[in-house]
């Protein structure tokens, strides 16, 4: 008989995110600078494009000073609401848009904080020029939360109402770019209870996809662009190094309209796509030196000598951690992409790559941490993971130890090791024992309570060995007190509650085929001990809602600036966690559908279509 914890709904099983309110935000400084010269990993490469300060500078003169220049649309729509303040704001708004979109908003990060706080100020003042256009207004929420402001959901309370729409300028303008904005504003929860955002997101949306099955979209913006919007959840699996080569690819030179009357002169827009395109050549290259490296890495190990592993290209990994590390953190992407792959190999080893005797001769020398421990190993698998998983990480220790520049003893158990060694070894150690737990429920044919699945589950997913070591690795300083705080294990307790339940969504008919755990099973297993597509379906919908909760409080988490955690070490969960929202969007990602294969060769191996190269 099911336990009575096993009938409580998922959610408070999990804990619902925290209803306080986040403190004053203070603006993020952007952390990363492409065009730079990366020394890391063997990489030594100028990325400083030619030209790069003057056309720096142009397109900075644009922010500062946005050009209005005549058009033949007429303003006497606008009446007393529209005043060239408003165009302005709208302008500068659209061009950060713009320089984010195409991926070099990191060389302006100065005048685009210059320009975000000039917005936030406005709106605070409730000033009429922003706060009464629904395409300002929606934007401006949008970027200000993003970056970190303490900005309120109740700016855009009125537009909360399909009506108010209707009765506006922008629909007698057939304005589809206004809509598009309030349907991605309406996506940046952070809290709980964000009515407004719920109702301006139904609405928007159902317009939106009237617009595009009727060919009713205003010339501002192309179908393409408003089908990926309403498919993929903005922010919440957008990837970076692909959405800016598309951006690259289809950016049109003659001149971005910014809002009814205002364009960005022409010459403006090629130097943007001149910088854009230096910058992604740039970052292609180092793409590569890393499957070099990962190639090269491997290879010594003797990984592709592990033939229970799943078969998977190393590539794939490369273009994952493209999307969770700028590409000058050549290091901490690296740690990434090796302890990944680790815990897929350490993965299969538990799922039926491995014997007991070899299972428990593995957990016994992660548990030693020591190579030279004088415990055997049992078979040539055994050894030759476990030296990748002890070696790869006292690596990427060292290197940790120099980027943080300290070294602090040991706070568990009785060895010596650099804090950083320890962080590393404590997680791997966590994971293989739950690897063991998961293994021994398979064998035993254990139905375990919900609250059981989840303590597993969250670790089994495995993020802690692979976030642990990069964030010591992007540069600001990690203290103990950080990794070892509430806000450290909330940021992963909810990537990996997100992540977990994603793939379980994803892979149940295949795992419970085969009799497996998954939380849509044990869900689905409350009202009673057979499973129905009722049941199935009700388990889903429950799932999705937790999802939902935990993506909604790791955003706050990342972009509060309330926390002692830096913003760029945040950041790597909630990228960590998009990655994934991609890879298990239609089926678990391990099959390499045809789309991520595509994908995969946009970023890492093709060149940019239409640009000189």
């Amino acid at each position: 008989m099911m336990s009575t914890t096993a009938s409580l709904p998922l959610a408070r099983l999990l804990g619902r995110a925290a209803e306080t309110r986040p403190q004053r935000f203070q603006p993020v400084r952007a952390q990363r600078r492409v065009c730079a010269k990366v020394v890391s990993g063997g990489v030594d490469m100028a990325l400083e494009p030619k030209n790069t300060r003057e056309v720096e500078n142009r397109i900075r003169q644009e922010l500062l000073d946005p050009k209005q220049l005549p058009s033949s649309y007429d303003t006497a729509w606008l009446g007393n609401k529209f005043v060239s303040s408003a165009l302005d704001i709208n302008s500068q708004l659209c061009l950060v848009d713009t320089l984010e979109n195409m991926g070099i908003s990191s060389h302006f990060s100065c005048e685009i904080n210059s320009t975000l706080d000039m917005a936030y100020r406005s709106l605070l003042q409730n000033d009429g020029n922003i706060t009464m256009d629904m395409e300002t207004c929606a934007m401006a929420f949008r970027l200000l939360r993003m970056h970190g402001y303490d900005i309120s959901s109740d700016v855009l309370s009125h537009f909360a109402e399909e009506s108010r729409f209707h009765d506006s300028v922008e629909a007698h303008l057939n304005d589809s770019k206004a809509l598009l904005e309030l349907y991605r504003a309406s996506l940046v929860r952070i809290l709980e209870d964000e009515g407004t955002l719920e109702k301006i997101g139904a609405w928007s949306g159902k317009l939106l996809k009237q617009q595009l099955c009727s060919n009713r979209l205003s010339r501002s913006i192309s179908p393409k662009e408003v089908e990926y919007a309403l498919k993929t959840p903005f922010y919440s699996a957008t990837l970076e190094p692909l959405q800016h080569k598309m951006n690259i690819e289809r950016f049109n030179t003659k001149g971005i309209q910014m809002q009814k009357s205002s364009y960005l002169a022409c010459y403006a827009t090629e130097d943007i796509l001149a910088l854009a395109t230096e910058d992604f050549h740039a970052a292609q290259s180092i793409y590569q030196q890393q499957l070099h490296h990962i190639e090269t890495w491997a290879k010594e190990f003797g990984l592709d000598k592990l033939k229970y592993a799943r078969v998977m290209s190393w590539d794939v990994f490369v273009f994952m951690a493209s999307t969770v590390f700028p590409p000058e953190q050549y290091d901490a992407s690296i740690a990434w992409i090796q302890n990944s792959i680790l815990t897929v190999i350490a993965d299969d080893f538990f799922d039926d790559g491995g014997s007991i005797e070899e299972l428990k001769n593995f957990i016994d020398l992660i548990e030693r941490w020591d190579a030279d421990a004088g415990i055997e190993f049992c078979s040539e698998d055994v050894e030759i993971l476990f030296r990748a998983v002890y070696d790869t990480n006292n690596q990427i220790a060292a290197k940790g130890a120099v980027v943080q520049n300290r070294r602090v003893v040991d706070h568990i158990a009785q060895v010596s090791l650099p804090a950083l060694a320890i962080h590393l070894f404590v997680q791997w150690l966590a994971l293989v024992r739950a690897y063991m737990v998961e293994a021994d429920w398979a064998r035993t044919r254990h139905v375990p309570t919900m609250e059981e699945y989840m303590a597993v589950a969250e670790v089994s997913i495995a993020l802690g060995p692979v976030v642990a070591p990069s964030i010591y690795l992007v540069g600001p300083e990690i203290s103990e007190d950080m990794v070892r705080g509430p806000e450290y294990k909330d940021l992963l307790r909810h990537m990996s509650i997100t992540i977990r339940l994603l793939n379980d969504i994803r892979t149940h008919k295949k795992e419970m085929s085969e009799g497996c755990i998954n939380s849509i099973r044990m869900c689905a297993l409350r009202d009673g001990p057979e499973v129905s597509p009722a049941s199935i379906e009700a388990a889903e919908r429950e799932i999705r809602g937790v999802i939902a909760d935990s993506r909604r409080e790791l955003l706050r988490l990342v972009v509060s600036e309330a926390g002692v955690l830096p913003r760029p070490c945040r950041d790597i969960f909630w990228n960590s966690h998009k990655i994934a929202h991609h890879f298990y969007a239609e089926r678990d990602g391990f099959s390499r559908p045809k789309n991520l294969i595509a994908a995969v060769n946009a970023v890492v191996h093709e060149p940019l279509r239409g640009t000189p190269s």
